[in-house]
């Protein structure tokens, strides 16, 4: 195997590190300050890939399909919220996950009735077609380039936002003593209602830039959900440097894992038995990833607030 193959395939990691941020930053953000386990997370991904790949198959622009989608999947989180969500709260979490696993069937239902079962296909927009050489002689993809970029902005938004504003300021308060913060005046039901938004916001827009890489199809988001739950319990529940750090983690580990376990098992085993056990290994590898963290880390890389 080339350095140059070894590298593109690095890159792919950092790009789905780069969406299962994405996802991992908005549902550890609700489980962190509502204390809410959503399974219905990964229908606001499903929700962003449908809407944008609809409006920009109606009128003709992927940028307007993309803001479509992640204003859509915002928008629909907040109506989840205020109808359903906000009566889970002092409930315990079984009823929690029974409730938001009865949302995935409305949302998979509902999403087949409005668009049908075919799958929709999303275009990659014109001005990011083609790849660029990068250093080391690695031709490498425009938009995925520019879905790493995408993930860097989001990123230190998120930390700017966390760290530097009012919201952010009561978010963090939210995650030590939901009590006190709202004995001194914050509407909770408001700061929950954009927090949730928030989550589904940026699940929605992770869908959105997705579906130009795969089909636009009804359950896409239930295997990224689990990848997500993954991410955060790396990360550690409420960081959202560990969302960012899991991530990368996860997208590199299962990326390479892939590609090179195979390689590895042809050293001692025939090409088919190789390529066998090497695909076994490597859907496993993230998960013994996860175990081996949680043994030296029972929470997590990272406490809630960092």
């Amino acid at each position: 195997m080339t350095l140059s193959l070894i590298l593109e395939q690095l890159l792919n990691g950092i790009q789905l590190g780069t969406m299962l941020f994405l996802m991992a930053s908005g549902l550890t953000l609700v489980f962190g300050v509502m204390g809410l386990i959503n399974l219905a997370h990964g229908s606001f991904y499903m929700t962003g890939a449908f809407v944008t790949a609809w409006v920009a198959g109606a009128t003709g622009s992927f940028w307007l399909g993309l803001a479509s989608g992640a204003l859509a999947a915002a928008a629909t989180g907040a109506i989840v919220e205020v109808l359903v969500v906000r009566r889970l709260y002092r409930r315990d979490h079984l009823d929690q996950v029974l409730a938001t696993f009865a949302l995935i069937l409305i949302f998979s239902e509902g999403t087949r009735w409005l668009y049908g079962s075919s799958p929709l296909w999303l275009n990659v927009p014109e001005s990011l077609t083609g790849s660029v050489t990068l250093p080391g002689g690695v031709s490498y993809s425009i938009y995925r380039l520019a879905i790493i970029l995408m993930g860097v902005v989001v990123a230190v938004g998120l930390y700017l936002m966390i760290s530097k504003t009012r919201l952010g300021m009561r978010i963090r308060a939210g995650e030590n003593d939901r009590e006190m913060i709202g004995a001194l005046g914050v509407d909770i039901s408001t700061l929950y209602t954009l927090i949730f938004a928030l989550g589904a916001g940026l699940a929605g827009l992770a869908g959105a830039t997705i579906g130009a890489l795969q089909t636009v199809q009804v359950g896409m988001g239930e295997p990224v959900l689990i990848l997500a739950f993954v991410v955060i319990v790396i990360g550690g529940i409420g960081s959202i440097k560990g969302a960012l750090i899991g991530s990368l983690l996860v997208g590199v580990v299962d990326t390479l894992g892939r590609i090179l376990l195979p390689d590895f098992f042809k050293l001692f085993m025939d090409a088919s038995d190789a390529a066998g056990v090497g695909a076994a290994l490597a859907s496993m590898l993230i998960y013994l990833l996860m175990a081996i963290i949680l043994a030296f880390k029972p929470h997590g890389l990272f406490a809630a607030n960092d």
